[in-house]
């Protein structure tokens, strides 16, 4: 029996991949419960450093999942229906972006049970009350039109026909799910930026340029990281399939962004050194000469904005699927260091409460719960993203208009049993 067994169970680098994937998740578990059993005492979160590694994985997850909201707005509102294949890519990235930054709030709360309160008790006055509602009614759109998608899995069509055919459905509302996830998804992306920019107790966030550059941080590292992800399921396996045109062009347009986003990152961080603001000014010495200095002039700076947008806009280095993939696979990495950047630098200054006391600085390290829980929620958007690949065909620019058609055929069909 065990050599039938053996002769049956076949190595192959995706069961590999699951299986490593499966490690990282299970460590990532028992972090996850040791925090709810300990609370945050266990990590290297402080009183001073509030926000640390899960929040900059929750910005980020956010961050490069806005390529459904910018896609998606193309497609159903500007009349670009050839990069519909595309826009299908995105939502499902978009999904599993909001799910990955819902898993790593619900571990930095510290009271995940009460994460109800702020559809009960409303606090109209607040930009974190705003933003929470905005990810809860996203989240549903993200949802709906995921439907389709998810209506695609052959398990569930065999089973359920009638199901996946009202699924399937869900596509024809798709515009008007469309501009309702362009507004929430703006305000959202916005008002992230905007909940920094109202904190006056912390000089360096506090500055009207912050929701500008959460938002046009967004669009680009969405984008960049559908087209990446794309452009690497397509070499990885033939289940997914790409239409290369499609991509060159959206990617061209990736880099005309980065010559905006360049110049907002940069006069942003130019315009502080004008004059002298007690804890703005140490807040930029923290991110230009401390210790994310090498973050923000190598990985944001220069791998993350001046390399790819050269690349992007190079047509023989655009053209090129490497150096394509490389300047994409870039922005997104850029985008998260400016996440990172951003919501650190801002944290290790430290005010006085007592005028004519010094300013002080912080560290921040993170503690290996901390580590092992955020690598989890990575490993479970890799996992998920691979999965939809292999089963939902979330990458596959030949499918369309086909898996609604053939969904309607089969929920006409008798149920097989």
């Amino acid at each position: 029996m065990f050599k039938n067994l053996r002769s049956k169970l076949v190595i192959t680098p995706w069961l590999i991949w699951l299986g490593f994937m499966g490690i990282i998740l299970l460590a990532g578990a028992v972090a996850g419960i040791f925090v709810f059993w300990k609370g945050l005492v266990i990590t290297n979160l402080t009183d001073l450093v509030p926000w640390g590694l899960w929040i900059a994985i929750d910005l980020s997850s956010i961050a490069l999942g806005a390529g459904a909201f910018s896609l998606c707005a193309g497609v159903y509102l500007f009349g670009l229906k050839r990069y519909q294949p595309i826009a299908r890519t995105a939502t499902f990235v978009g999904l599993i972006g909001y799910t990955m930054a819902t898993l790593a709030l619900i571990l930095d709360i510290g009271k995940p049970e009460r994460f109800w309160h702020s559809m009960v008790y409303w606090n109209t006055h607040s930009l974190l009350w705003e933003v929470t509602m905005c990810v809860i009614l996203y989240l549903t759109v993200l949802m709906l039109e995921a439907m389709p998608i998810i209506a695609n899995l052959e398990w569930l069509r065999k089973r359920f026909p009638k199901i996946t055919a009202l699924m399937s459905g869900v596509h024809h509302y798709a515009p008007i799910l469309a501009i309702i996830g362009l507004g929430l998804s703006s305000l959202h992306q916005s008002s992230l930026g905007a909940m920094y920019g109202v904190i006056k107790a912390r000089p360096f966030w506090f500055k009207p340029e912050m929701s500008v550059l959460f938002m046009f941080s967004a669009i680009v590292g969405g984008i960049s990281i559908t087209l990446f992800a794309s452009m690497v399921s397509a070499r990885l396996t033939h289940k997914a399939k790409v239409n290369d045109a499609l991509i060159e062009r959206v990617a061209q347009f990736v880099g005309y962004l980065l010559i905006g986003y360049f110049y907002f990152r940069a006069w942003d961080a130019v315009a502080q050194t004008y004059t002298y603001d007690p804890g703005r000014n140490e807040g930029l010495h923290v991110m230009t000469k401390g210790p994310l200095a090498f973050n923000f002039w190598i990985v944001e700076m220069l791998l993350g904005m001046i390399v790819p947008m050269i690349l992007l806009l190079y047509k023989p280095t655009r053209m090129n699927p490497f150096w394509r993939m490389l300047a994409l696979l870039l922005v997104a990495a850029g985008v998260v260091a400016f996440r990172w950047d951003t919501n650190i630098a801002g944290l290790m200054v430290v005010m006085p409460f007592v005028p004519g006391q010094a300013i002080t600085y912080t560290n921040y390290v993170p503690s290996l719960v901390e580590i092992l829980a955020g690598s989890a929620i990575i490993a479970y958007g890799l996992t998920a993203f691979s999965l939809g690949v292999k089963y939902l065909r979330v990458v596959d620019h030949s499918l369309v208009e086909e898996e609604h058609e053939k969904v309607r055929v089969e929920a006409t069909e008798p149920i097989r049993i």
